[in-house]
């Protein structure tokens, strides 16, 4: 049986950790806490402890201080570190003081006992007397997927330095000569049908199915490491490196690669991708100029020519630029319209838009994402300063559908400029839906049952959500109105009616102020007089005094 410390200042970190950890079959029988390095230290000398998992942020002695101490007192202790996404600091010392692994926040169940595991595992062989084993270098235990992503996306957005971070090129192969590097870079044009129809919904798995397909595509010569794109919901990143010897054949095996991760994608999954390849690179941290010519081949993609079948670009193209359509003021129409009644009018404007763009001699996908991008702020700003109610939870489905539009979630799948039209004209039905329910019958909403609300029950706590739910408006519109009527702020009414009132009251010289103050809705008496004096910088006192 062993025994496991956790030092970490935050609690429901470890009491996650003791909840998710299979200790019984593990063969762990007590597990200690610490809330910093220094407790920690005070715990190692009271304890026969053989695992100790080490946040590396921590008050009194971090994780770096930690890890210098015990690598000298207790050189054979077996350590799993604990960070964050970008610590690169903490990255290098863990790697130099031979940690069993390294976990990345929020921990999950898997990696924590495959951690524990190796450390079982370990522990297990010394038993065994096979101390050559443990002499080995534990760097390469340390290769997790989410660490090494972390790593290639510090190059891909340039944020890596080489020389502070050498303790590092070991885990992609960066640290041995000779070796090439290519990236490949995928943008998946139907990712949300094929997740919602082929993985019931579920993102992870989808992405998982992805990366898995393209990490198949590897062989002994080049191997492929495949992840999503943190930031990028529809953008796979491949990076392939290649050992010394194959660099004469390096651009042929990175398009067979592509070209063939592509294929399977569409054959397994009727997926449709733009694939792009960067140029070859010598040196590991070029792989971000590499990437943005990638990226530059996949946005150079001509909608128009997209028929549904899937493209991959290896070299340069001639291609240029999209024709200047002036689509700011079109888009600023249609809008217009659509508020002002004239759906059909609307209509016919985006479709004319349309037109244009496609009679033209070139559409790049940069530009239809961004007039995909310009369409929906503007709709979903409208819709806002419009009020129209599509938080309602019981409203019919297509205003459920102009929710997730306003919310950005509708699906912006397109692999042709037919589906591309689809989809904007879509936006434009949910949106004049939305405008249509909440202008039903042509009957404005009359602000004015707010103001006669809170002249009758101005002693009440009065919110504005109380408004919003009960009219399904949304609060910025339903303060905008009122102010636009009346000229004040629903607070600034609520708090002038109180006041108007309470000068009426304070004339009754039978109430006593904290009975007015309790009349009006304040629950204090010394805050009621608060706000009167800097309503009328008088205190109530002293203006009833003024009534004699």
């Amino acid at each position: 049986m062993y025994n496991v410390l956790i030092i970490d200042d935050e609690e429901p970190l470890r009491e996650a950790i003791r909840i998710v950890g299979d200790w019984d079959r593990l063969g762990i029988e007590h597990i200690y806490e610490a809330t910093n390095g220094k407790l920690g230290m005070e715990l190692l000398g009271q304890h026969s402890i053989d695992v100790v998992m080490v946040d590396m942020k921590m008050p009194e002695m971090n994780g770096i201080e930690f890890l210098r101490v015990i690598e000298k007192a207790y050189p054979h202790l077996l350590t799993i570190v604990i960070s964050g996404y970008n610590d690169f600091e903490f990255t290098r010392q863990a790697i130099q003081s031979r940690v069993v692994d390294y976990l990345l926040k929020p921990i999950n169940r898997q990696d924590l006992n495959q951690a524990l595991r190796k450390a079982v595992d370990i522990l297990e062989s010394r038993k065994q007397s096979q101390d050559e084993f443990i002499n080995q270098s534990i760097t390469l235990n340390m290769s997790l997927p989410k660490l090494k992503e972390k790593l290639y996306m510090s190059i891909l957005d340039g944020s890596f330095k080489k020389q502070a971070n050498t303790a590092l090129l070991s885990l992609i192969g960066a640290d041995q000569q000779g070796n090439r590097f290519g990236v490949i870079v995928l943008r998946l044009l139907n990712r949300d049908e094929i997740r919602r129809t082929r993985f019931h919904g579920d993102a992870d798995l989808m992405d998982f199915a992805v990366t898995n397909v393209l990490a198949q595509t590897s062989d002994e010569r080049l191997r492929c490491f495949s992840f999503p794109h943190p930031r990028r919901e529809r953008e796979v990143v491949s990076i392939c490196t290649l050992a010394s010897g194959q660099q004469e054949h390096m651009s042929l095996l990175l398009a067979q690669v592509a070209q063939k991760a592509v294929a399977n994608l569409h054959g397994l999954f009727n997926m449709v991708v733009v694939a792009g390849v960067g140029k070859l690179c010598t040196d590991v941290v070029e792989l971000a100029s590499a990437y943005r010519d990638a990226k530059t081949l996949i946005h150079s993609t001509d909608v128009l020519k997209l028929e549904g079948e899937s493209i991959l670009h290896t070299v340069p193209r001639q291609v240029g630029a999209s024709e200047e359509v002036p689509w700011t003021d079109r888009l600023l129409s249609i809008q217009k319209d659509a508020q002002t009644g004239q759906a059909n009018r609307a209509k016919v404007l985006l479709s004319d838009l349309l037109k244009q763009l496609a009679a033209g001699s070139v559409f790049r996908l940069q530009d239809a994402d961004r007039l995909l991008r310009e369409f929906h702020f503007l709709l979903r700003e409208a819709t806002i300063e419009l009020g129209t109610p599509v938080s309602a939870s019981n409203q019919e489905e297509t205003l459920g559908e102009l929710g997730r539009v306003v919310e950005g979630n509708l699906s912006a799948d397109f692999t042709s400029f037919a589906d591309y039209s689809q989809r904007l004209h879509r936006m434009l039905e949910l949106y004049i839906a939305g405008v249509q329910h909440a202008q039903a019958g042509n009957q404005p909403f009359d602000i004015t049952e707010i103001k006669r609300y809170i002249d009758r029950y101005y002693f009440e706590d009065i919110k504005i959500s109380f408004f919003a739910e009960t009219y399904f408006l949304s609060r910025e519109y339903l303060m905008k109105l009122f102010k636009q009527q009346f000229g004040y702020g629903i607070h600034e009414y609520v708090q002038k009616v109180r006041m108007d009132k309470a000068k009426e009251l304070l004339g009754d010289s039978s109430l006593k102020i904290q009975e007015i103050s309790d009349m009006l809705g304040y629950k204090d008496k010394n805050y009621f007089s608060k706000a009167f004096r800097n309503y009328y910088q008088v205190s109530p006192s002293e203006y009833r005094v003024s009534l004699q």
